[in-house]
């Protein structure tokens, strides 16, 4: 963020930064929920370097949010074993946030976090990834059908 001053390498700077942008959404309305958000899915050092350092400079946040992209952030395997320590560690509920590949795999792996962590996940640019669930012309195909299954088995049964 704001590359030199607000990179992981000046940790102070981030993290006023941070909190500035936190600040003005509660300055519009104190009731939103307040997510960090990062591209760390399976990689747990960085993940727990990342947050430890946040909260170790007062930000306050009410959610976790993570990428994973298998391509960039390990095995499904990483990605399950991170978010499970991640959700003893930390108090706050988490949701994978971006992601495109292995959709079922990634719903699962959230939804069955210890103590009901994993709220959710969203797909990012479901028109160019590696499994998009619409075509060009905007036709959905049957990987959308993924969502009302997961929904089923997840959310209806709360």
């Amino acid at each position: 963020m704001i590359w030199p001053d607000g990179h992981i390498g000046n940790l102070n700077n981030l993290a006023q930064l941070v909190q500035a942008g936190i600040d003005g959404v509660l300055s519009v309305d104190p009731s939103i929920a307040i997510m960090l958000h990062i591209a760390l899915g399976g990689q747990h050092d960085e993940t727990v370097f990342f947050y430890d350092n946040m909260l170790a400079r007062g930000l306050t946040f009410d959610v976790i949010g993570m990428s994973y992209y298998p391509k960039w952030h390990g095995t499904l395997d990483d990605l399950r074993d991170n978010l499970i320590r991640m959700s003893s560690r930390y108090d706050q509920d988490i949701i994978v946030v971006e992601y495109s590949a292995k959709k079922r795999e990634v719903h699962e792996i959230v939804f069955n976090l210890p103590n009901n962590k994993g709220k959710g996940t969203a797909i990012w640019e479901p028109l160019n990834t590696w499994e998009s669930i619409f075509s060009k012309d905007g036709k959905s195909n049957d990987l959308i059908l993924i969502y009302d299954e997961m929904n089923k088995k997840f959310i209806q049964k709360k």
